[in-house]
């Protein structure tokens, strides 16, 4: 069933009606819905709207609302992300699938082998936030993830988290499995995932973490690619909480 973000004020007692534009193009022009149709709408509450087309005009269309309910498309923790940006596709599949996985934020930041340039990741941001928003129409999203502004890494893991971890392929002593057993992920904790570039982590960023007391966490005795770490380091965090 498609799925569509709207605003509480667009709820009229048993009736939603669609009128800004961006909604009103892709399901009446794009997918070119008619009425009987169904549609999956959801508001800033996390509300949750099963609903019927019952009338399309030329600027608005209206759908009866079936039934209503929480979203339970959504973690049970704050998970985010403090990634160095890559190039091209692979930094549009990290956003996707983050986004899918639950994240709440992405931090883009800059390291030592980082492969992209601060100005020209400042330039992508909005095309990245773009595609986690779609993303979370697809994937039934109750909240929209945020991408940040690019930050340096020393900046981001200053931030206010309950825990940071820090995945990497060398100087680790533990993977996550045996990390989250002695310290098990807490309901509502706000925890940030901190991922490399290809090139991995210098020296100085691993010393870094270190006098900040970070676990450094690995992924196994494989060497992963930038975007395929990220996803396996999110998945298995929501896997373990979950398991």
């Amino acid at each position: 069933m498609p799925h569509f973000f709207i605003k509480s004020n667009n709820k009229y007692k048993n009736e939603i009606v669609l009128n800004d534009s961006e909604n009103y193009r892709h399901i009446a022009r794009a997918l070119r819905a008619r009425t009987g149709e169904n549609l999956l709408l959801i508001d800033e509450n996390q509300i949750q709207y099963e609903t019927t087309i019952t009338k399309i005009t030329n600027k608005e269309i209206f759908c009866k609302i079936e039934k209503s309910y929480p979203s339970m498309r959504d973690l049970e923790f704050d998970l985010y992300l403090a990634q160095s940006p890559l190039r091209s596709d692979a930094q549009l599949t990290i956003m996707e699938k983050a986004t899918e996985l639950g994240i709440r934020g992405i931090y883009p930041c800059i390291t030592d082998n980082c492969a992209v340039k601060k100005e020209v990741a400042e330039s992508k941001t909005e095309k990245w936030q773009k595609v986690m928003y779609e993303a979370s129409k697809q994937c039934e999203r109750a909240k929209i993830p945020t991408c940040f502004e690019v930050s340096k890494l020393e900046n981001i893991i200053n931030m206010d988290f309950d825990r940071t971890i820090v995945f990497g392929e060398r100087s680790t002593e533990q993977n996550l499995k045996q990390y989250l057993s002695k310290n098990p992920i807490k309901k509502r904790e706000k925890i940030l995932v901190v991922i490399g570039p290809e090139g991995g982590f210098s020296q100085k960023e691993f010393n870094l973490f270190k006098e900040k007391s970070l676990p450094i966490i690995s992924l196994g005795n494989l060497i992963l690619k930038a975007d395929t770490a990220v996803i396996t380091a999110l998945g298995n965090m929501v896997y373990e909480y979950q398991g």
